[in-house]
């Protein structure tokens, strides 16, 4: 495939470039998630067993990961690996995974594993290498509310949703060539999370009626609310939702870290889209990622985004990250502590955290995740409402 040469596509493979040339990165200690470009690779379809909460996971013989009851209460004690220590004050622990679990594709650090399809109205919370039960709550103090539900370390649980391109006779927003980007478009969602745990719709920069250029500087971005709203929502016919749990692999300096220069987890699923990727081979491109967790807020925590195309990342049901529309790769840095007033945040406490992506346009995806944050759940998949 011949390489773009101007435009937005030839400044992605242009900074693409610059990463795979410059692997070693000096990352701020936090959470950190890198896409590089603009789409998704895959792995086997999984089952998922069940770990009760208090459990311990630890790397057993044959280098694959075990899993240890433990009578305590439920806690992440980390400290074992790269020299991190969190405790969400429970008595319990879980050791990090430290070998790609069996199953699971690997990637350039780290690896995830797509899991079976959604089904409608399903959801649940994703428990220690385990499959999803009842949801959780959406925060609070440690012990109450939406305390700790499970000693999850280092594996979290998300959805993909594919679709059909504008080119397939699909979905309007997804590789159109009425939609172009040049830098990030600011408030196409709202400040505040839904109270259904998705994005609120509040794009200016429709097709065919695009605000000024003091708000759409890029021209449109997406069709309508109606076309939006099925980004995040299962809709039949439309998109085609699975689990995926990502990996993510311990590091020095307390760092968990997922990294793939080729994210395509839903290549041999959904609609088994084609396309030829940057690494000349052809993938599945157009799709959503969407991942519900919680951490305990303990004082030091950062959350740095490094990438392209849609992100929007929520606090506590607070906007931290907005790097909306089609863009070259952009950075976000919040620094929890700085920013913990305007988050409604304070140490001690357990709270939410809410992770939109969307892939909208060939032809490369890169992704990456850098965390030392303490998670109380191993990720939460909401009870969707068909829209």
């Amino acid at each position: 495939m011949a390489r773009p040469g101007v435009g937005h596509d030839a400044e992605v493979m242009r900074r693409v470039d610059q990463s795979r040339s410059t692997v070693s990165v000096l990352f701020c200690a936090g959470f950190i998630l890198t896409q590089l470009a603009c789409s998704a690779t895959n792995g086997d379809g999984s089952s998922i067993g069940t770990l009760g909460t208090g459990a311990t996971a630890s790397t057993g013989s044959g280098g694959k990961p075990s899993v240890v009851a433990n009578s305590g209460a439920s806690g992440i004690m980390l400290g074992e690996v790269g020299g991190m220590t969190v405790a969400d004050g429970g008595t319990g622990g879980a050791k990090a995974v430290t070998t790609l679990p069996e199953g699971f594709h690997a990637t350039d650090i780290g690896g995830y594993k797509l899991g079976e399809r959604v089904t409608e109205g399903g959801g649940g919370t994703f428990g220690a290498g385990g499959t999803f039960g009842a949801a959780s709550g959406s925060g609070g103090a440690a012990g109450s509310g939406g305390g700790p539900v499970g000693d999850c370390g280092n594996i979290l649980l998300g959805v993909v949703r594919d679709f059909k391109g504008a080119d397939e006779g699909g979905h309007p927003d997804f590789e159109t060539a009425k939609i172009y980007g040049g830098d990030v478009t600011p408030n196409m969602v709202a400040m505040a999370l839904g109270a259904d745990r998705k994005p609120v719709y509040a794009s200016k920069c429709e097709i065919g009626s695009p605000g000024g250029m003091d708000v759409c500087p890029f021209g449109a971005q997406n069709t309508n609310q109606a076309a939006f709203e099925q980004w995040y929502h299962n809709t039949p016919g439309v998109n085609d939702p699975y689990t995926v749990s990502i990996f993510l692999a311990p590091r020095p300096g307390g760092i968990f870290t997922f990294q793939s220069l080729a994210y395509f987890p839903i290549d041999g699923a959904g609609f088994m889209g084609s396309k030829m990727a940057d690494d000349n081979m052809n993938h599945n491109f157009g799709f959503t990622t969407e991942l519900h967790t919680q951490f305990l807020y303990s004082g030091g925590e950062t959350f740095n985004f490094q990438g392209d195309d849609d992100v929007w990342v929520f606090i506590n049901n607070k906007l931290a990250v907005d790097v909306g529309g089609l863009h070259p790769m952009q950075q976000r840095n919040v620094d929890l502590d700085a920013s913990a007033a305007a988050l409604g945040i304070t140490k001690g406490t357990i709270y939410p955290l809410d992770l939109f992506h969307a892939e909208r346009h060939t032809s490369a995806s890169t992704f990456r995740i850098d965390t030392n944050l303490s998670f109380t759940d191993c990720g939460t998949v909401i009870p969707d409402k068909v829209k």
